[in-house]
């Protein structure tokens, strides 16, 4: 294990320093690069791109600062408990690339570059066989409907035609009071049928509804009407 491009952490060197720095770097550009490639299509955040390529490099940085020092890392791990990431993550597929940046960087930071570069070819294989195959799209109809209702309206039964004819299961699963009372909204569980007209599965919903608010969300598209 030592002896598979493992370079000598007892004592840090600026020649250690450029090379783990400088392999992580490289080895961040591919993520970042298969990342751009998986999503060109549907595009993707360019500051997240950025962020992999930076990301492995600081983590390395951090390793190699703190790996001597066992005070150091726990006093370390004090101050990132007390950062909090706002920024929302549109895609749970996204957490994927950034804990692999993390095993990057911690690979090369304890100076197992072999190692590093075996885990970056293994996750961009992988993650270009899941996009070869499409395993990550979206292979169903299910979704989930929202209603509003006016308080007037007696919601038991209202929309089963409608559902029956668009979905081939529907099931509510909620109802809750909203705008004080004065409307209900319903929230469905449904799947709809293969090649379904969602404007025309809407309309109908609207017509019963009196052209209140309607949400239905089907994993990465949501399409809303007020």
């Amino acid at each position: 294990m030592n002896n598979f491009l493992r370079l000598p952490m007892t004592e840090v060197t600026y020649t250690t320093v450029f090379i783990i720095l400088t392999v992580t770097t490289f080895l961040g550009a591919l993520l970042s690069l298969t990342l751009a490639y998986v999503r060109r299509r549907e595009g993707y955040d360019r500051s997240f791109v950025v962020t992999l390529l930076l990301l492995p490099l600081i983590i390395s940085i951090i390793i190699m600062l703190v790996s001597d020092n066992i005070a150091r890392a726990f006093s370390l791990a004090g101050v990132f408990t007390l950062v909090r990431f706002r920024t929302t993550i549109s895609d749970t597929k996204d957490i994927t690339f950034v804990f692999s940046t993390v095993a990057i960087g911690l690979a090369t930071g304890m100076g197992y570059i072999g190692y590093a570069f075996v885990i970056t070819a293994f996750i961009i294989a992988l993650l270009l066989i899941i996009h070869v195959l499409k395993l990550d799209e979206i292979k169903d109809n299910h979704a989930k409907l929202k209603i509003v209702v006016p308080e007037s309206l007696n919601y038991v039964g209202a929309f089963d035609d409608a559902l029956s004819s668009f979905c081939t299961y529907s099931k509510l699963k909620k109802v809750k009071t909203t705008d004080f009372g004065t409307t209900f909204e319903l929230t469905y569980l449904i799947n709809l049928k293969p090649g379904v007209n969602q404007k025309l599965f809407i309309d109908d919903l609207r017509v019963i509804n009196g052209n209140l608010n309607i949400i239905l969300t089907q994993e990465y598209l949501e399409r809303t009407l007020d």
